[in-house]
């Protein structure tokens, strides 16, 4: 078995769900039906008894080689050997009803004698299937769950298994498809793998033409949307953050969490990347989920929501799974549903502005949604809270929650003088200048000559980069260029920023985790904005240095072992490759303005 490193994954979707498939010819992790499911295969948090589905050369390949096909989903192994060599193409046709895999196997040249082992373990690799014959294959039930298995050379069946061997020549495909069920559910007929495969194709590559963004980073930018897409889950339009739970922030540490939700947090920057490069649709329908999600008492406004709108996304952990490198617990759900997150009200608010200003439309009732959250945060953001990295220790006055608290009144201030909306602007305007006059009271910290994580601390923080991003201060205010430099000086390792220094006090959780990228991100635009715009470019070109071979990016990166950490690929981490890439392409700046303005 490889040393499991997250690089050696990349992933495949139908924008429902995804699975990752390892540079060995392994599914170890997908989730049936949809990405928060239950996972039929999890050997990426366990070992391979906790279930796969691994096609590869019988005999250690010395030189594996992937890609994706163009501007698709659609991925290419090539394994060479010896005798010859092969190309292992996988998919997730774009679900119509059932949900499909499919992997055909290409000779190349030569001959290689190649295995195939289907070993599905439904609940998270807790729950072994009874396996029968079926017509063209095998089919494996396990409660509510079932899989075809549909195979164009024998299978052998065993009790909880499927296997075979055969040697694929030059020319030659074999094809696979595997299909998920509810398992009082008949399947129908193996669709075409070839048909499966054009019409993947085509629609992959006529969504990736629709991005209007043609700046010298078009490459990354193109896979980042793709990957974004890949996430999406198309029946209600909510973006998770990540496809995968409990991949550890630290090696071998407790910082495992359910990424496989949608936060509020992420609503702006999502919205501007869909939006900046076109893509209005997923944007629209983002937004309508985004109403939907947070219709009813701010009070009881959630940080995140499953994929439908789910509250109830209670935490547990599997204690048969040890985890990815040994990192445990995992965890299934978040526990930090149900905090208090005073910023997630300024994401909604600018997430809406940000869909106005760019003539998005918006429904009647959206205002009146909105006005009902400012009515909350006017009672409520001199209320501590556990801030935007959910800390699991007290709350705090964070800065970064009062930042985003102004955010929100400032938003819905320039909802009635820019879009001649209805509101109290006196009340409104009176209050925002109240809210930024205490944070830069508060919030500053003169003789560290920073803004600090929360008031009354001398810590720093990365979240406060948004503080120009944002439009709260120009970045050529020596209070925000001194905050900037200071993150220079003290939170970052060559490329890498790291979110803060843990102290159990905060966060209460160990010490210790990997630099988070979307941070690199915010500093690049900081840097880019305080007119260093060498400094930000080569800066991004060191982040975009640490994508996989495939061009995707987990949430963190481990400076120490040189590896990427965290969930992946992180939805936020592309994101915030989009925003940079497309703050270049906006020409020279003054230091003055915001890219959020």
């Amino acid at each position: 078995m490889l040393s499991p490193r997250i690089e050696h994954y990349a992933l495949i979707g139908d924008c429902q769900t995804a699975a990752l498939v390892s540079i060995d010819g392994s599914i170890d992790w997908l989730c049936f039906p949809r990405f928060d499911s239950p996972a039929c295969f999890a050997a990426l948090l366990g070992t391979y008894d906790h279930g796969r589905f691994r096609i590869a050369p019988r005999a250690p390949s010395p030189r594996v080689t992937r890609r994706y096909r163009g501007d698709t989903l659609i991925l290419e192994t090539r394994f060479e050997t010896p005798e010859g060599a092969c190309t292992v193409t996988d998919f997730m046709p774009v679900r119509d009803q059932l949900a499909d895999v499919v992997r055909i196997v290409r000779g190349e040249h030569g001959a290689v004698d190649m295995e195939l082992e289907l070993s599905p373990r439904f609940d998270y690799g807790s729950t072994a299937p009874w396996i029968t014959t079926t017509d063209g294959g095998a089919l494996a039930i396990g409660g509510p769950d079932s899989l075809r298995l549909a195979a164009s050379v024998p299978l052998e069946l065993h009790a909880d298994s499927v296997t075979c061997a055969f040697t694929i020549h030059a020319g030659e495909e074999r094809d696979f498809h595997l299909t998920w069920a509810p398992s009082h559910v008949p399947m129908g007929p193996v669709p075409d793998a070839r048909f499966s495969l054009e019409t993947t194709t085509r629609y992959w590559s006529e969504w990736a033409k629709q991005c209007r963004f043609e700046g010298r980073h078009r490459e990354a930018v193109v896979r980042s949307m793709i990957t974004l897409k890949a996430l999406t889950y198309a029946p209600t339009g909510a973006m998770v953050a990540a496809p995968t739970t409990s991949l550890p922030e630290q090696f071998g540490g407790v910082r495992n969490w359910d990424y496989r939700f949608c936060w509020l947090r992420d609503a702006t920057f999502t919205l501007l990347a869909l939006l900046e490069a076109g893509y209005h649709e997923e944007a629209r329908a983002f937004r309508e989920w985004l109403l939907r999600a947070t219709a009813g008492k701010p009070s009881q406004v959630h940080i995140m929501y499953g994929v439908r709108g789910e509250r109830r996304l209670h935490e547990r952990e599997l204690p048969w799974l040890p985890g990815f490198a040994g990192s445990a617990p995992v965890r299934t759900g978040n526990g930090a549903h149900g905090q208090f997150q005073l910023d997630v009200f300024g994401e909604v608010m600018d997430a809406l502005h940000q869909c106005r200003k760019r003539n998005l439309g918006a429904p009647a009732s959206g205002w009146t949604l909105e006005r009902v959250m400012i009515d909350f945060v006017e009672d409520a953001w001199e209320r501590p809270d556990e801030g935007v990295w959910e800390v699991r220790g007290p709350r705090r006055h964070f800065t970064h929650s009062k930042v985003m608290a102004w955010v929100a009144i400032d938003r819905a201030i320039r909802a009635v003088e820019e879009h001649g909306l209805d509101g109290p602007i006196d009340r409104w305007r009176a209050l925002r200048a109240r809210i930024h006059e205490q944070v830069c009271r508060e919030g500053y910290e003169a003789e560290r000559g920073a803004f600090v994580q929360s008031y009354g601390s001398k810590h720093l923080d990365a979240s406060l980069l948004i503080i120009p991003l944002v439009g709260f201060l120009p970045a050529s205010d020596p209070r925000v260029r001194s905050t900037i430099e200071a993150v220079e000086r003290e939170l970052t390792r060559g490329p890498f920023v790291s979110r803060y220094r843990t102290d159990p006090a905060v966060d209460g959780l160990p010490r210790g985790e990997a630099s988070f990228l979307l941070c690199s991100f915010w500093l690049v635009d900081c840097l880019y904005l305080l007119g260093r715009e060498d400094d930000a470019e080569a800066l991004f070109e060191q982040l975009l240095a640490v994508r996989n071979d495939v061009g995707l990016l987990s949430e963190s990166y481990d400076v120490d072992a040189q590896r990427l950490a965290g969930n992946f690929p992180q939805a936020f981490s592309h994101v915030g490759l989009v925003n940079s890439a497309r703050l270049f392409e906006s020409g020279p700046s003054s230091g003055a303005v915001s890219r959020r303005e």
